[in-house]
């Protein structure tokens, strides 16, 4: 048996003890902010232009995702049931599955560059207007 007293118990998640309070260094949680409140969270997240560029997002997000999805199964799945068809030679050493797999890499890269641009031209521009509305804008 151990002689040591165990560790008191926190307070649930919401709740306070008396002997807990929000400061780090003897500063203050609102000392800390310096009496600005930060934006409206939850404002923002039920705002119809918050909602649109969801939307936005996910009209892009899923296709692209389901996309890389069937590629990359479609390779493996062609490389376990037919592999007499990967090992197709296309020129000297290069076969079927040496092509798809390099195209692998290729896809990966297209569709980090498309997103790129995509939110580039069609999502970053409306999140600089709804963090200037929200007035969390940067300095």
């Amino acid at each position: 048996m151990s002689n040591t007293t165990p560790p008191p118990l926190r307070a649930r998640h919401g709740e306070r003890s008396e002997k807990t309070h929000a400061s780090f260094g003897g500063i203050e949680k609102s000392a800390a902010l310096g009496g600005k409140t930060g934006p409206d969270f939850a404002g923002i997240a039920g705002s119809a232009e918050f909602g649109e560029l969801r939307s936005r997002l996910k009209r892009f997000v899923l296709p692209m995702t389901v996309l890389f999805l069937v590629l990359y199964l479609g390779y493996v799945l062609l490389a376990a049931y037919a592999p007499d068809f990967m090992g197709e030679p296309v020129f000297g050493n290069i076969n079927v599955g040496l092509l798809f797999g390099v195209g692998q890499f290729v896809s990966t890269l297209l569709i980090t560059t498309l997103y790129v641009k995509f939110a580039e031209r069609r999502v970053d521009p409306e999140v600089d207007k709804l963090r200037e509305t929200a007035g969390g804008g940067q300095p």
